[in-house]
């Protein structure tokens, strides 16, 4: 049950609560999310208060507002966040006041499913995320668990902190999906999630083949400055007929598909080679149709990623420590949170890349 304080707090009340902003998705429905006072949470035992520097949108905070994705209503919503430790609760042991952090978006779990117990916790069907069964990072403040936080290192700015989450998302895809060095890559869909999945797969010391669409003019310029090896518009160049001149005619080793688009996974199943391996990283939001005769025809190894885990964050941060992946670039609309719904129209009408809001002072 997610609980707001918006009455008096009652004199022997231990809790000291001041009201603050934030984006909250209020009740079920389209829209409904307003922007106003909720109470300054307080961290219970085994949880970190953060005071947010910058947060980011993702599609999930889009498909709340659409009413197309669960959700505990009234609830904070956000969960890809940068921030600082102004408060420790009772048994709190990693981490102390000034500690610069972010948190992963599995806020709560059961702890006693297989899926908990075996490190598999992403999976876990009682899980309640952050920003939709939990109250999110779209305010000043926000209480994580301890053992959800990470600490982001010092030459990782709070603006590129707030990309830690999808990052980690896609780390957890290329943990799953195993790339070789020199292996040949396609990367489908230079979105946010594609050119995050194109730096991950360098680092793994992959060449690496990134496609578009002319609409991504922008976006696919930008995956050249990240290191995409080959850049092809797939409007102007057969991509097939590319990539088997790149693979001596056999095929990618490795296919991406970041853009959860049904006509991309066709062609994707086209340009795999024999035996190669597919991941599915984008999400469709909905059923799609697809000839899946070539995962046995080609004998192709398929996965999927959901969310994120232990494992990917301390990769990905260590990747971040190392310069070997830039997510400062990616951000490309900053706002208010006060500006939320000027912020959401951007990030839904693909306006650039990444957009950022921060709290107000």
């Amino acid at each position: 049950m997610i609980i707001f304080f918006t009455g008096n707090v009652p004199e022997n009340s231990k809790m000291e609560v001041e009201a603050l902003k934030a984006v909250v998705k209020e009740k079920k429905g389209v829209g409904n999310i307003v922007y106003r006072e909720v109470s300054e949470p307080v961290p219970g035992v085994g949880e970190i208060k953060v005071e947010v520097q910058a947060a980011g949108i993702c599609g999930t905070d889009i498909h709340i507002y659409h009413d197309r994705f669960r959700y505990n209503p009234p609830v904070v919503l956000g969960h890809e966040f940068s921030g600082v430790v102004v408060e420790v609760g009772e048994g709190v042991k990693n981490f102390q006041i000034g500690d610069r952090v972010t948190a992963e978006a599995p806020a709560r779990i059961c702890g006693s499913c297989v899926y908990c117990r075996t490190g598999d916790y992403n999976l876990c069907s009682n899980r309640l995320g952050l920003g939709w069964g939990v109250n999110g990072c779209f305010a000043k403040y926000c209480v994580v668990e301890e053992k959800m936080a990470h600490k982001i290192p010092g030459n990782v700015s709070f603006k590129a902190g707030a990309l830690c989450e999808p990052l980690a998302c896609v780390i957890h895809g290329i943990e799953l999906t195993g790339i070789r060095a020199g292996d040949v890559v396609v990367v489908a869909g230079p979105g946010p999630i594609g050119l995050l999945t194109l730096q991950a797969a360098k680092a793994e010391g992959a060449r690496v083949i990134i496609t578009g669409t002319s609409v991504d003019g922008e976006r696919l310029q930008m995956a050249e400055q990240l290191g995409a090896d080959y850049i092809i518009n797939i409007e102007e160049k057969d991509l097939l007929n590319e990539v088997k001149s790149l693979t001596r005619g056999y095929g990618a080793d490795v296919v991406l598909e970041c853009s959860g688009n049904q006509a991309s996974v066709n062609t994707c199943f086209e340009v795999i080679k024999k035996g190669g391996k597919y991941t599915q990283v984008g999400l469709f939001g909905k059923p799609i149709t697809l000839d899946f005769e070539k995962v046995a025809t080609k004998e192709l190894k398929v996965t999927g990623v959901q969310s994120q885990k232990w494992t990917a964050w301390e990769r990905a941060l260590k990747l971040l420590e190392a310069g070997k992946i830039k997510l400062e670039p990616l951000v490309t609309g900053e706002y208010s949170m006060a500006d939320w719904e000027a912020a959401f129209k951007a990030f839904e009408s693909k306006q650039g890349l990444k957009t950022v809001m921060y709290p107000e002072p």
